[in-house]
């Protein structure tokens, strides 16, 4: 299924916005952005360079995908819907199968 080109840069936008809310939002809380750090792998000095990855992105995205208490947290501290999340951890994984988007 081809996407429109209009809506592929509004989801790509909209992921965008997403993505840099997630990072902001980590990096006012210390324990959770040490346990993202954890388990990614990254350094806290790399984070400035990997911003730019969109794999970065994905799994940023992905740790609060993972776990509903951290993504409801980051929900609430943030007045973003869980819809929006999810529909950025879907721009950032690209078609899965099944999805009918290959």
């Amino acid at each position: 299924m081809r996407r429109e080109p209009t809506k592929t840069n509004t989801s790509a936008a909209n992921a965008e916005e997403t993505a840099a809310a997630v990072l902001g939002w980590l990096a006012n809380e210390p324990e959770m952005l040490g346990r993202f750090l954890a388990l990614s792998g990254l350094q806290a000095n790399q984070m400035r360079n990997a911003v730019n990855d969109p794999g970065f992105l994905a799994g940023m995205i992905d740790f609060l995908m993972g776990h509903e208490p951290t993504l409801l947290a980051f929900c609430e501290a943030t007045d973003i819907k869980p819809e929006t999340v999810a529909a950025a951890w879907q721009y950032y994984a690209g078609p899965q199968p099944g999805s009918g988007d290959y």
